[in-house]
């Protein structure tokens, strides 16, 4: 995926930077027991802990934990994201920068959950809306299922295996948080809100979208009704 950087300016006058690009550097390096597949594994995991150490998502999560570890989630920030292609920069609180970070992550990551959101890590859309993200998720799904019939393997020909997956997302965001609260001896891992409140937004969607997406859909039907004279 294309290198993409958010950089933080507080209203103390600090900054902090993050950047995501197609593999995280601290998979080299000395990681937090927390990021150990084991540890608060995902119910739904597909991985076996024989094979993989580490669980790919967490390992994505590290800087942004470690970054974010006092800030609270009602502090406002200035964000600007930059890529090859452009900048965005938008004031905003902790928590709504986070989500946005998040889904980044969480779509970047080798978690085999997520494998239906990589294409939105390629064509990362910041502070994207409710509606936005879910355009731009069933376009995405819709898209994959038509390559897939273009090579003549199996193929969801509607948006019944998206919602599942968004299913399965709900118990990865779920545990995730778990796993980020917790230190491997069961104590609290010392971190401000900003964070876990982000992943609770990111959930709060993942559990919206089998419900709506079909009514949501029907709400953008007019944006692409052909114009009559």
């Amino acid at each position: 995926m294309r290198e993409v950087t958010y950089q933080f300016q507080f209203s103390d006058g600090h900054r902090e930077t993050l950047q995501v690009g197609s593999a995280p550097a601290e998979e080299t390096g000395a990681l937090p027991a927390w990021t150990e597949l084991g540890f608060h594994q995902c119910p739904n995991c597909p991985l076996s802990t024989a094979v993989t150490k580490r669980c790919p998502m967490a390992v994505r999560f590290v800087p942004l934990v470690e970054l974010f570890a006092r800030v609270r989630s009602y502090e406002e920030v200035t964000v600007q994201v930059q890529s090859s292609e452009r900048t965005v920069a938008k004031r905003t609180t902790v928590q709504a920068a986070l989500r946005s970070l998040m889904g980044l992550l969480s779509a970047a990551s080798a978690c085999p959950r997520v494998d239906f959101l990589r294409p939105m890590a390629h064509f990362h859309l910041p502070f994207s809306s409710e509606k936005e993200t879910l355009y731009r998720v069933a376009s995405s799904y819709l898209l994959a299922q038509y390559l897939l019939k273009q090579r003549g393997e199996k193929f969801d020909p509607g948006l019944d295996g998206l919602k599942a997956h968004y299913r399965e997302l709900q118990e990865v965001n779920l545990a995730m948080a778990t796993r980020i609260r917790r230190s491997a001896d069961g104590a609290e891992v010392k971190m401000a809100d900003g964070t876990i409140n982000a992943l609770t937004l990111l959930d709060v969607f993942a559990q919206t979208v089998p419900i709506s997406i079909d009514d949501t859909l029907q709400e953008l039907q007019p944006a692409f009704e052909q114009t009559r004279d």
